[in-house]
């Protein structure tokens, strides 16, 4: 099981940039562009975690932190997000019932690294950390579940072959290196290279062409020419 986040955040670009941030730290994200949303997401779900942008149409920031500190979810930990920067908002805020606050613009570090301690200070940090390090794989919207062979991108559970699977997780085990076509193959067959560069091409392709269909926009493995392929 994952931590889920909610991200209340009203810009779309920036909802987008915080959602790839936290799947790629190995959270489940939720996201409201309003806080009239984001008091409807709370009346169903209890996120472990919630990101709060305070310049949000609907209900203000500031006023959906004070119905969160007098609700249900009294104990959930919620960060600030807000371009304001003076000491005395940050005060305001914070004894008003915000755990941490984090100034836009914003380094994609600096807001994992937050997210991991606002959840560590309140007892959720290392049985689910854990529990993904040996359990499932992360990159960007795409998680693989090796003991189940399972692959799930954008909540949607890819039909994937043994080898197509095999190729697609000693990618994402690795996601830095470049993999030669001639190491692909000894990798996942387990045999021999004898010059098979269509066999694995096709299969790279196929992987490519089942993420397609989830991510028509999204590009998962590159082809380094003259060499072969990496996560993107």
């Amino acid at each position: 099981m994952r931590y889920e986040i909610l991200v209340v955040e009203d810009d779309a670009d920036i909802s987008r940039l915080l959602a790839r941030i936290l799947n790629e730290a190995g959270y489940k994200v939720r996201q409201a562009f309003s806080g009239t949303e984001a008091r409807l997401v709370l009346e169903g779900e209890s996120p472990d975690l919630i990101l709060l942008d305070l310049m949000l149409p609907g209900i203000s920031g500031e006023e959906l932190l004070g119905e969160i500190r007098n609700g249900r979810h009294r104990d959930v930990p919620v960060l600030v997000l807000s371009a304001k920067n003076s000491l005395g908002d940050k005060v305001a805020l914070l004894r008003n019932g915000a755990d941490d606050y984090i100034t836009k613009p914003f380094e994609p570090d600096e807001v994992a690294a937050r997210v991991e301690a606002g959840l560590r200070r309140c007892g959720k940090d290392s049985l689910k950390k854990d529990s993904l390090k040996k359990d499932c794989l992360v990159h960007r919207e795409m998680q693989l579940y090796p003991d189940r062979r399972k692959a799930v991108l954008s909540g949607e559970e890819l039909s994937l072959t043994v080898h197509e699977f095999d190729i697609l997780c000693l990618l994402m085990r690795n996601p830095e290196r470049v993999y030669s076509r001639e190491a692909l193959y000894e990798a996942v067959w387990q045999g021999g290279y004898y010059g098979e560069n269509n066999t694995v091409n096709v299969h790279v392709s196929n992987i490519r062409r089942k993420i397609k269909k989830i991510a028509p926009d999204e590009e998962y493995i590159q082809t380094v020419y003259g060499i072969g392929f990496k996560l993107v």
